[in-house]
């Protein structure tokens, strides 16, 4: 989780002449534990030990005569226990047997301060103790000094900073899974009508929302929208316009525009003052094929005719959200068999190359152009695609593509 490789002493060797002798010592008189004790493919028997809280790990090796290690065993390990109460823990394992050098005292260091380049020094310094194991290893027992506590308060520190990326992240994918399911789930039928839709989103979670709403009556809703900002705060947004859309939708066959001016209320009254969004809505009707629109300061959308010719919906009225009271007004285009509409977020139109070139509506267009005799589903498909070959570099923002085809007569 953490941006650095994660790193730890994983044992410390201490050489002793009788292994199980030395075990003994370590968990009957000391409290250790054991933390592995197996035997490896040459036979040699593998074994540690480890203080309760696991933090370090000794591995206790018998080496043969005549080896440089066997020369060790005996000396000072240069290990070094801390505990909080060092007379309490002598005492304790004075009672066990444990055979000290020297008893509790107090020792002070001068050093040198890290964060000070002018040469000052700082003392530090804490109780400590010498004991020595059953073969005359010596070992240090230190109380938690302050160079440790701040070593401590530094790895507890980096402990709780992985965690809460651990939790971030955590939250971050439940809530991708609950927008995800904000999407629509289902597409209601439509006789004349064929569409599909998605949302690339440029992290976990964004602000591009687009639906699907069944208006009764043999009417579909044509939704399409961008939040202000990204990430979590967007993501809260876009579920705010979702609910208020869906919640509001009951009045848009009769009335699309005062069920806008019903969505701006609510969304306006739900949202921080500097919330906005963009919105395009249209109202298909399945029997006429007549498409009654409010473009919300979105960008224009994309009507294709069957014989070439392009139209574009621009907008008509201004951003949801940022006035209590918001006015608006429809457009209206009639789709003839073999015409598509093209419904976009500027996450396609303003993707960019590597040389900084921008996709644009023309690339758009001619994308459509050219799949127009596949299915609206592999056309999404086929844009997205462009658009991420387009940009052949890390997605900046949400790209949202819906494209709905009015079918020929049969």
């Amino acid at each position: 989780m953490g941006s650095q490789p994660y790193l730890a002493i994983r044992a410390i060797n201490v050489y002793v002449r009788d292994q199980e002798r030395s075990v003994r010592f370590f968990v009957d008189q000391l409290g250790f534990r054991v933390a592995y004790d197996a035997e490896v493919q040459s036979g040699v028997r593998w074994v540690a030990v480890t203080p309760p809280d696991g933090a370090a790990v000794l591995s206790l090796i018998a080496p043969k005569k005549d080896t440089p290690e066997h020369k060790l065993i005996g000396r000072a390990t240069q290990v070094v226990l801390f505990t909080d109460d060092v007379p309490a823990r002598f005492r304790e394992w004075s009672r066990r047997g444990v055979r000290f050098s020297s008893t509790p005292r107090l020792r002070r260091v001068q050093i040198e301060t890290t964060a000070a380049q002018s040469g000052e020094r700082a003392v530090w310094g804490g109780v400590s103790a010498r004991f020595r194991d059953p073969d005359g290893n010596s070992f240090a027992l230190a109380s938690f000094d302050a160079m440790t506590q701040m070593v401590e308060m530094q790895r507890r520190a980096e402990a709780e900073r992985l965690e809460a990326e651990r939790r971030a992240a955590r939250e971050l994918e439940i809530a991708r899974d609950v927008q995800a399911r904000l999407f629509p789930q289902a597409a209601p039928e439509m006789a004349s009508l064929e569409y599909a839709g998605t949302c690339i989103q440029a992290r976990q979670v964004g602000g591009d929302y687009y639906d699907f709403l069944d208006l009764g009556r043999g009417r579909l809703g044509l939704v399409i929208g961008d939040i202000a900002g990204k990430g979590i705060a967007a993501a809260l947004l876009m579920a705010n316009l979702q609910a208020s859309l869906r919640s509001q939708c009951a009045i848009a066959v009769d009335e699309p525009t005062r069920f806008l001016r019903s969505v701006n209320r609510m969304f306006f009254e739900n949202s921080a003052d500097s919330a906005y969004a963009t919105v395009f809505f249209g109202e298909y009707d399945d029997r006429s094929g007549l498409l009654r629109y409010v473009n919300c300061g979105h960008l224009c959308s994309l009507l294709l005719r069957k014989n070439g010719k392009v139209e574009r919906l621009e907008s008509t009225a201004t951003v949801l959200g940022l006035f209590p009271e918001w006015e608006c007004e429809g457009g209206e285009r009639r789709l003839d068999p073999g015409d598509a509409l093209a419904l976009y977020t500027d996450g396609i139109t303003e993707a960019f190359s590597p040389d900084g070139e921008e996709y644009g509506e023309a690339r758009l267009v001619e994308t459509l152009r050219r799949h127009r005799k596949a299915t609206p589903r592999e056309v999404v498909a086929a844009a997205v695609e462009d658009v991420r070959g387009f940009n052949a570099g890390e997605q900046q923002d949400d790209i949202t593509l819906i494209v709905a085809r009015r079918r020929n007569r049969t």
